[in-house]
C-alpha cells in the first residue's frame, strides 16, 4: 500500500498541500509529469472535439473522445467481471498509478482517460460492490473537502465500468450542463417538492431526461431525504434503484442531483448497421456531456438520436409522476 501512496513533499512541488482539495489537484500535475498514459490523455483534452446542441433552455454538449471507449463499450455482466482482474484493486493498478489517501478508506487516483481537466477516479481500499445508500455519507464528505470538484456516483448498471469494486469519480466543477444550467432550471422549469429553512427538494421533468434535486445545509438531513427518495424508487431482484448522482458543495450547503434511470444503453448501442452510436450513458452523460468515443457516431448524431438516446435510458414520465407525488408528501 505505502508504495501507491505520495509523499506530500512530492505533491508541494506541483503547488499547496493545505488540504485533500489541493492535494488532488496536484496529484494530477505529479501523475501527468511521470505518468505516460495520464500525459497525453490529459494533454489530448486542448484539443478534443466539441460541439453543442440547443434543446432551448438547455444544451448538450458531445464529446469525442476515443480513450472512453473503454468505459463505454465495457462488459459488466457477471460473466465479464468474474473474468477480468479488477483494475480499481490496489494490485492490480497501473504501475505508475499513484495517489491520496481520504479518511484511510479511499485513494484517490488521477482518472488516466479524462473527460474534465481535472478528473479523478475514488476508489474504496476494500474490493466491494458499487451500492450507494451505505457510501452516500462518505460522498457528501468528499463533495465538502473537494469543492473544486463534482463528485459522482454511477450505479452498476448505469454506466460504472467497475461494479464489482466501489467508487466515485469526481471532475472539475461547473463544467457539465446540468451545472451551468441549475439556476435557471429551479427557478423556472422545477416543481418544488418540499422546503425548509434547510433543506429544499425539486424536480426536473422538461430536461430530455428527468431529475430531483437536494439542496440542503445539514448533511444528516439530506441523508434522511435521500433515504426516503431511495425508497421511493423502483427496486428490481434486491438490486438498489437504476442511478446516476452528482453531488458538490459550495455556499455552505450540498446540491445532490439523482438521475432515475430505466435502461444501461439505449437501442443503438445494439444496432448492427450504420445507424449504431456506441454510447453508454452514465453521470457525466446524464449531466449533458455526450462522450462519443467513435469519430464516425460524433459526425452523425443529431438531436433526434439525442433525444432518443435520453429518452430510452431515462426514467419514465409515467414512473417518475407517481415518485414525485410521494416525495411532495414527505415531513
Amino acid at each position: 500500500m505505502e508504495n501507491r501512496i505520495i509523499p506530500q513533499e512530492e505533491l508541494s512541488k506541483f503547488g499547496s498541500v493545505q488540504s485533500i482539495n489541493e492535494q488532488a489537484k496536484s496529484l494530477i500535475e505529479q501523475q501527468r509529469l511521470t505518468w505516460e498514459v495520464a500525459a497525453k490523455n490529459f494533454g489530448a483534452l486542448a484539443t478534443i472535439q466539441t460541439k453543442d446542441f440547443d434543446f432551448g433552455h438547455f444544451k448538450i454538449t458531445a464529446q469525442f473522445n476515443t480513450e472512453r471507449i473503454r468505459s463505454s463499450a465495457a462488459e459488466t455482466d457477471a460473466k465479464s467481471i468474474a473474468g477480468r482482474t479488477c483494475f480499481l484493486c490496489l494490485k492490480n493498478l497501473q504501475q505508475k498509478q499513484k495517489g491520496i489517501l481520504f479518511q484511510n478508506k479511499y485513494l484517490i487516483l488521477t482518472n488516466p482517460y479524462p473527460i474534465f481537466p481535472k478528473h479523478l477516479t475514488i476508489s474504496n481500499r476494500e474490493h466491494i460492490p458499487q451500492q450507494i445508500l451505505s457510501h452516500l455519507s462518505d460522498m457528501l464528505q468528499l463533495s465538502k473537502n473537494l469543492p473544486d470538484f463534482t463528485v459522482f456516483y454511477n450505479g452498476p448498471k448505469c454506466g460504472a465500468s467497475a461494479p464489482d469494486h466501489f467508487h466515485f469519480q469526481s471532475g472539475s466543477t461547473n463544467v457539465m450542463r446540468v451545472e451551468k444550467e441549475f439556476d435557471e432550471l429551479e427557478k423556472n422549469h422545477s416543481q418544488i417538492l418540499l422546503q425548509t429553512n434547510d433543506i429544499k427538494i425539486v424536480a426536473i421533468e422538461n430536461y430530455l431526461r428527468r431529475f430531483i434535486a437536494i439542496v440542503a445545509s445539514k448533511k444528516e438531513l439530506l441523508e434522511e431525504k435521500f433515504k426516503q427518495i431511495f425508497d421511493l424508487l423502483d427496486i428490481k431482484n434486491g438490486e438498489e434503484p437504476m442511478m446516476n448522482v452528482l453531488c458538490n458543495y459550495t455556499k455552505n450547503q450540498w446540491r445532490v442531483i439523482i438521475f432515475p434511470r430505466e435502461k444501461q444503453r439505449p437501442s443503438h448501442f445494439f444496432r448492427d448497421d450504420e445507424q449504431k452510436i456506441v454510447v453508454g450513458p452514465a453521470s457525466v452523460e446524464m449531466g449533458g456531456i455526450l462522450v462519443l468515443p467513435r469519430e464516425e457516431d460524433f459526425k452523425k448524431i443529431t438531436k433526434k438520436e439525442i433525444e432518443e438516446i435520453y429518452s430510452e435510458v431515462s426514467i419514465s414520465k409515467e414512473k417518475f409522476s407517481p415518485v414525485i407525488k410521494k416525495i411532495s408528501r414527505l415531513k
